[in-house]
């Protein structure tokens, strides 16, 4: 008798339990996963070599002592556009801050008084075969994807301009902040593209169908009024003085308490957010386990903490 072919549901179910595996009745997060591979014909070690030829700019990181991450993306001359180093760099942070056991927050911002203009334009016309834009475009999406399932709380801070890629990178965020003189723009309609970072996708996720569609095919520029009307950010900061500053001050609202319990927390809004229900509660179950008990319980018991 053969067997029926699995459902959408059965697949996602698989998938998300090839992320996770329980040894010793411990969940383990996802680690170093890919949306693509060789079966998408996706060969990283080949977009690598050719992302290395287009070198300037840094993707920098410092991880302070209260969990919070600042990552910089510090390419002022361009506006802090993404050259390929910067991209290669970006998943090496990325890969660093999976592993970053008492990490419980991080601040995405641009060098300089800007987020990021999208791409290094010269790096573009020179990947401009099909195959070489695909590549380039699975794997920022396998990056970005891995950033928006880290175990941390993250916001991204726009002052000055996110424009093209730069914009998609904010919803790769937990949450966005902006400036009173910034703007977010997807562009992708003006250079003949569309979002290819995965920007679309979840830009849909966080304002809707009917909003995203207006933001893409006007290629709209996005006031922080206008953002936080529609949902896309979180607040405006009050001032460009010290955003940083004002950002660690919200952020840490909402990463007060012990690392295990933060990464708990928003390792089970990400099942919720991406598997089908069932999925999300049995995942949901088995992180549970992993803080019940542990440290943060039990000195709460202790204490015989209570809620007002």
């Amino acid at each position: 008798m053969e067997r029926s072919a699995p459902t959408l549901s059965e697949m996602v179910i698989f998938l998300w339990k090839s992320f996770h595996r329980m040894p010793n009745g411990r969940l383990l997060w996802q680690r170093n996963v890919s949306l693509y591979n060789h079966i998408h014909s996706f060969e990283e070690k080949e977009i690598k070599k050719k992302l290395q030829q287009f070198t300037g700019g840094s993707i920098n990181l410092s991880k302070k002592e209260d969990g919070i991450g600042i990552l910089t993306l510090n390419n002022p001359k361009l506006m802090n556009a993404f050259t390929g180093t910067m991209m290669i760099e970006l998943q090496e942070k990325v890969a660093e801050l999976e592993n970053w056991k008492d990490g419980k927050g991080l601040i995405i911002h641009g060098a300089e008084n800007t987020f990021c203009s999208g791409s290094d334009l010269n790096a573009v016309r020179l990947l401009s075969s099909p195959q070489d834009g695909m590549n380039m475009c699975m794997f920022m999406q396998n990056t970005l994807t891995r950033l928006m399932r880290l175990p941390l709380i993250t916001v991204a801070v726009i002052q000055g301009k996110a424009l093209g890629g730069g914009a998609e990178l904010t919803t790769a965020c937990d949450f966005r902040l902006m400036t009173p003189e910034s703007e977010i723009r997807f562009v992708h309609k003006q250079m003949g593209l569309v979002p290819g970072w995965g920007g679309a996708a979840r830009l849909v996720q966080i304002v809707g169908s009917s909003p995203a569609l207006k933001l893409l095919s006007g290629a709209v520029k996005v006031l922080p009024e206008h953002a936080l009307h529609i949902g896309l950010i979180e607040a405006i900061l009050s001032s460009s003085d010290e955003p940083l500053e004002e950002t660690c001050t919200w952020l840490k609202l909402h990463t007060k308490g012990p690392a295990e319990v933060i990464q708990a927390v928003k390792k089970v809004v990400v099942a919720g957010r991406e598997l089908p229900l069932e999925a999300a509660l049995r995942t949901e179950m088995k992180i549970f386990g992993t803080v019940w008990g542990g440290p943060a319980n039990l000195e709460a018991l202790a204490q015989r903490t209570k809620h007002t």
